[in-house]
């Protein structure tokens, strides 16, 4: 059985990366590799910088702390379901004898090469390996454009990879302009490969009493803008609303096995998560994609790639339209367009594997 060592962001508080880290594992896996996750880190700041952000975040959370200690435990737990290797990377050192270990090497998926990252170094273009063996798996840039003294780099080290997938169109663009290569395939995010029965099978209900029918809701820039929506919607179908991101909220200790059920048993879910609306696709659950508010640079581009992709630009909130129309569904044509993509991927590994 051949060895397959993923290279990819660990964000062990985050529901979208570990669950995407899960699937790039389990989709692999599916296909009858052995795949390990290999710890890398990067630190980039100093140690007074990093003890003061901890500090800081320890000060904000002193009256929530039950709740997000329970939190970073559920997090624990679900991590088991994560294969780690023996081997790690911390500040590009790692064993002399790694490519060896390993028959191929995975980068991503997430934003592992986005460059205005502090936390990304030359391992996410797996530096350390011969180039036969050097694969990306949706990887993503998170930028339209490169900034100067990143393009000959990324140059240098995308020229000699083996197969590269990335998740967005903009990256696909800019890989071939600067490489000259023909053969950069655009895959969706690996959540979207695994079937509702591979989701299903570590989905956990939370330990809490809460109606059987609720709204989720869950924004990561905030939503102070969509409250009222939000409220008029649960006040007239005689919904309680579940709000997982509010750190007040028992809700806020659910792990992502406890996010996947909520997603797939909400009678309606409420986001500008660009993952919680794809669970929310994939369980069938009716959902109302927001605009992603209160952040510096514009992060809707890929929910709204998304939603283009797959049929599904009636998901997205409008201002003008009647609520009652979000609360029905129909994705039988996105589901159909989603075999086609993951037909895509299939032959995708099966050029990169060979």
């Amino acid at each position: 059985m051949q060895k397959i060592g993923i290279i990819t962001i660990n964000d062990f508080n985050n529901y979208g990366n570990r669950l995407q880290c899960y699937a790039v594992q389990r989709y692999l896996e599916n296909m009858g590799y052995a795949v390990e996750n290999i710890y890398n880190e990067n630190t980039s700041e100093n140690a007074i910088v990093n003890f003061g952000k901890i500090l800081i975040r320890g000060l904000r959370n002193f009256g929530k702390r039950e709740t997000v200690s329970a939190r970073q435990q559920n997090f624990n737990e679900f991590n088991k379901q994560i294969k780690f290797s023996d081997n790690c990377i911390i500040n590009g050192w790692h064993d002399k004898g790694l490519n060896e270990k390993y028959d191929f090497f995975i980068t991503g998926s997430d934003q592992v090469w986005n460059p205005y990252d502090s936390g990304r170094s030359e391992i996410d273009f797996l530096s350390f390996a011969s180039d036969e063996k050097k694969i990306s798996f949706s990887a993503s840039i998170g930028a339209d454009s490169l900034p100067d003294y990143a393009t000959e780099k990324y140059k240098e080290y995308l020229k000699n990879f083996k197969s590269i997938s990335v998740r967005e169109e903009s990256a696909k663009k800019i890989i071939e302009a600067l490489t000259g290569r023909k053969d950069v395939a655009l895959l969706v995010d690996p959540t979207m490969l695994l079937t509702v029965d591979d989701w299903e099978e570590i989905s956990q209900k939370p330990k809490f009493n809460y109606d059987s029918k609720y709204i989720l809701s869950y924004f990561l820039g905030g939503s102070k803008e969509y409250v009222d929506i939000i409220r008029s919607i649960a006040e007239k179908n005689s919904c309680m609303i579940i709000d997982i991101y509010d750190k007040n909220s028992v809700f806020y200790s659910c792990g992502p096995q406890h996010f996947l059920d909520l997603e797939k048993n909400a009678f309606l879910v409420c986001t500008d998560s660009f993952h919680s609306a794809v669970f929310a696709f994939l369980f069938n659950t009716p959902f109302i994609a927001f605009n992603r508010n209160n952040t510096k640079i514009n992060m809707n581009s890929r929910m709204d790639t998304f939603l283009s992709d797959f049929g599904l630009k009636d998901r997205k909130y409008d201002v003008g339209r009647n609520l009652d129309e979000y609360l029905e569904s129909d994705y039988s044509s996105g589901y159909k367009i989603l075999e086609q993509k993951r037909e895509e991927a299939k032959k995708f590994f099966a050029r990169a594997f060979s």
